[in-house]
């Protein structure tokens, strides 16, 4: 089928991850999960707190077990990880709607959450990235969108289905969903790589010698035609500096991103908005990601990474300090958007600079690597909050130190200049 279609293979790979972020990506999200508190915890008799807990505890398991999901990426390929991560999250889900204690809760939604923050959240990214060179911002603005567009749909269905039934029909829902676009097209859709199937990859780029090729040279020219990729080993790759300016880049955006969203609408409500208004920064912020996938990726391949990034940490820094200031609903939605674009620019823009800058051959590794430090940030973010919260008994300060470190976050990333060849002089 590959050879035969008029188009490139790499965007059935791309629709493959459509359906997954209109299934699979959406079951364990928070924003999913968010509707299913008070039904289930009103139902159970079970704590807020004790319920909420799962997802921090799920989050920190996929830190440790990203760096293994990285390597059998490389391995085996997204596609098995993804079919096999579906599956795993669909039985969960279907196990989720008859579950009658908190231990058996936790026994399911924390793996479930794993499966989420780790090979999910790194399998679609790399399986685009392996599949797209020239137009890989284009391939990631695809995912990104597609990623949005589950978030805003499926939350809003299982509402539907938990007024109209009960909770535990809407997890079983949301399982079938899982099987049925999940599991098989993965498995039989997405392979590796382009060249295991006797493609070329994107088309495949001009071919330089990599020895006598300045990395900097050819990813900061912005000229797409001459993009040369270059493949590092890990250790290479551990031994640039670029490898952990852009780690702690992505842990400290990413706590950032995480902080700011989970308490943006608390911090209007504690200013004296009206909950139902202040409950439009969260739907402001999550459809500001979409439109911003489409803006990024149209600048990646002209102006050099490494700035886009400080633009977008600038972008999260303006808007995290208007709201601070903010107490009435017109620079509550501004500042909503604001953060929801600069964050969207954020996660394209980190996903693409791995690929960019280390190439195809070992992606998913060093993914696995960084993505710990990515996945702890974001576990770190609410906590930093909730604490600063408590002590100061308001959200100003925390808001304020966000946007004082995703501004120097923004700093740094000039820094990460891209790699040299392996080998050149």
């Amino acid at each position: 089928m590959a050879h035969a279609l008029s188009f490139y293979y790499g965007w059935v790979v791309a629709g493959n991850g459509v359906a997954l972020s209109l299934s699979t990506r959406t079951v364990m999200a928070v924003a999913t999960l968010s509707v299913f508190v008070v039904p289930m915890t009103q139902s159970m008799g079970w704590s807020v707190g004790m319920f909420s807990g799962a997802v921090s505890l799920g989050g920190l398991a996929a830190v440790f077990v990203s760096p293994i999901v990285g390597r059998w990426l490389d391995k085996y390929g997204a596609g098995v990880i993804l079919g096999a991560g579906s599956f795993a999250t669909g039985a969960i889900a279907i196990g989720l709607a008859f579950v009658a204690h908190p231990l058996a809760f936790y026994a399911l939604y924390v793996p479930g959450r794993m499966i989420f923050s780790g090979p999910l959240e790194m399998g679609l990214p790399t399986a685009i990235s392996n599949w797209f060179i020239r137009r890989r911002p284009v391939g990631l603005a695809v995912d990104h969108i597609a990623k949005g567009a589950g978030l805003a749909m499926v939350p809003w269905a299982m509402t539907l289905i938990i007024t109209g039934y009960d909770w535990r029909t809407a997890w079983i829902v949301l399982g079938i969903l899982t099987f049925a676009l999940g599991v098989v097209p993965s498995l039989l859709l997405v392979a590796r790589r382009p060249e295991d199937m006797g493609l070329e990859p994107d088309p495949a780029p001009v071919r330089e010698d990599a020895a006598s090729q300045d990395a900097e040279a050819v990813s900061d020219s912005g000229n797409s035609g001459s993009f040369a990729e270059i493949d590092f080993t890990v250790g290479q790759a551990l031994r640039t500096r670029a490898f952990w300016i852009l780690a702690i880049f992505s842990g400290a955006s990413m706590m950032v991103q995480a902080g700011l969203s989970l308490h943006q609408v608390s911090h209007y409500i504690s200013q004296g908005i009206d909950p139902r208004l202040a409950a439009i920064s969260a739907s402001t912020f999550a459809l500001a990601q979409m439109p911003a996938g489409l803006f990024w990726a149209a600048l990646a391949r002209r102006v050099p990474i490494r700035f886009l990034m400080m633009f977008a940490s600038f972008v999260v820094t303006l808007a995290a300090a208007g709201t601070v200031m903010s107490d009435w609903l017109l620079p509550e939605i501004i500042s909503a958007a604001g953060i929801g674009f600069g964050v969207g620019g954020l996660h394209l823009l980190i996903r693409l600079v791995w690929a960019d800058y280390y190439g195809r051959q070992n992606l998913g590794t060093i993914r696995g690597l960084t993505m710990s430090v990515q996945v702890g940030g974001q576990a770190l973010g609410p906590v930093i909050a909730g604490f600063m919260f408590d002590y100061f008994d308001s959200y100003r300060i925390p808001f304020t130190f966000f946007a004082v470190a995703v501004f120097l976050a923004g700093i740094m990333a000039v820094g990460a200049k891209p790699p040299r060849a392996p080998g050149a002089e």
